[in-house]
C-alpha cells in the first residue's frame, strides 16, 4: 500500500491526501480501521490508488 499524509478534511466526509504525485480525494466510505472523526490533517495513512467517476480517488484509507 502507498502512504500519504492528510492534506485538508471537510465537514461534508471527503478530503484529500497529499501523494508524491499530488493530491489524491478520498471519501469517508473509504475508511478502513478508523472513523472520519479520528483524522487529522499532517496524519500519516495507507491508501490503495483507484479511480472514481470523477478522476483518481484514494480507497481502502487507513492510519498507518
Amino acid at each position: 500500500m502507498a502512504q500519504g499524509k492528510i492534506k485538508k478534511l471537510t465537514d461534508k466526509g471527503f478530503g484529500f491526501i497529499e501523494t508524491d504525485r499530488g493530491d489524491l480525494f478520498f471519501h469517508l466510505s473509504a475508511l478502513q480501521e478508523t472513523t472520519y472523526e479520528q483524522l487529522y490533517e499532517g496524519q500519516v495513512v495507507e491508501y490503495e490508488a483507484g479511480q472514481g467517476p470523477k478522476g483518481p480517488r484514494a480507497e481502502w484509507v487507513k492510519p498507518s
